[in-house]
């Protein structure tokens, strides 16, 4: 198997969800008491959460620059970001080192092509709601997005940064969400993507209103496929 390096601390749950994930399907694919050859960087999330400013997202590049550097040198054969948001620096990263960097909307668009998705809703934090480095990589696989709602922006921000990120799932928050999706439905959207790791925690992946493209379960059996060689 080869091993595979991962960005994480942003969120440390993401981080843990991550983990957890690679490693249940490299068992499943290779048989117990298979686990996966991994390499993590946890991060400070300190000075890389609710990013804004030009300045702010240049400390960010730098910041997962100089992980992705450490985890080429220490054996890494791959690289992951373990968060959708700061894929918003991924060509920085990219560019940083000489070993392939997994993209995971670019993971989650291949998987909505293949299944023949046309039109779907984007959820996840504001950036990645809104600004176009997340959004163009669905778009250029022939995906048609629903513009987002700000009501919407602003209801999915604050749950993700006031309760997930803290490790609370409220009932509340999973209402919410229920209602956003059902409202999604009613738009037109044939499937929904999480764009944010932590939205797991409170909506129900295998069994909604609508099929959910959970993209770090997605980004996560691209991980598996490459540490296995497929």
């Amino acid at each position: 198997m080869r091993k595979i390096g991962l960005i994480g601390g942003m969120s440390w749950l993401s981080t843990r969800t991550y983990y957890d994930h690679i490693n249940k399907l490299v068992q499943t694919r290779k048989g117990f008491p298979a686990s996966a050859p991994m390499l993590i960087e946890s991060l400070d999330y300190t000075s890389l959460s609710r990013l804004s400013s030009a300045e702010e997202w240049k400390h960010a590049a730098e910041t997962l620059c100089d992980s992705a550097k450490r985890l080429e040198g220490a054996g890494a054969s791959a690289l992951l970001i373990g968060a959708n948001a700061m894929h918003k620096v991924y060509d920085r990263v990219a560019e940083a080192v000489g070993v392939p960097v997994i993209h995971i909307a670019e993971c989650v668009a291949a998987k909505m092509a293949a299944d023949g998705v046309k039109k779907a809703a984007l959820i996840g934090t504001r950036n990645v709601m809104l600004e176009s480095f997340y959004r163009q990589k669905l778009i250029q696989r022939d995906i048609e997005l629903l513009p987002p709602e700000m009501g919407f922006v602003e209801t999915l921000d604050r749950i993700i940064y006031d309760e997930l990120l803290q490790g609370k799932a409220s009932r509340q928050a999973e209402r919410e969400l229920k209602t956003i999706l059902t409202n999604l439905a009613q738009d037109g959207a044939e499937a929904v993507v999480l764009g944010c790791t932590e939205l797991e925690m409170v909506v129900d992946v295998d069994a909604n209103v609508l099929p959910i493209y959970d993209c770090t379960r997605i980004h996560a059996e691209a991980a598996v496929d490459w540490i296995l060689g497929d």
